[in-house]
């Protein structure tokens, strides 16, 4: 099994999604993290969270429109194209 690319949907998790968007990559994948449902705490496990994105070169994207200032914003069509291009989705 080689290197996928990974679409981690982070909808009702925000923290688990992080942890396991991070943890793919150790893996060789390449990975994107979407955040839905609602914007993400600002605590300091997902502070702690969001460091290992950076780290794990991933930037966030998003469907929460009250994000939208902070991350990409992703309509239906581009989670629909998001979800397409992936060979796994991992939905937490």
């Amino acid at each position: 099994m080689g290197p996928k690319n990974i679409l981690v949907l982070g909808r009702r998790d925000h923290t688990e999604a992080m942890r396991v968007a991070a943890g793919l990559t150790i893996f060789g994948h390449k990975v994107r993290l979407v955040f839905m449902t609602g914007p993400v705490a600002e605590t300091a496990e997902n502070a702690a969270k969001a460091e290992l994105l950076e780290l794990s070169d991933i930037a966030p994207e998003t469907t929460v429109a009250a994000m939208a200032d902070q991350l990409p914003l992703l309509d239906a069509a581009g989670l629909a194209a998001a979800i397409g291009a992936a060979d796994r989705v991992v939905n937490l």
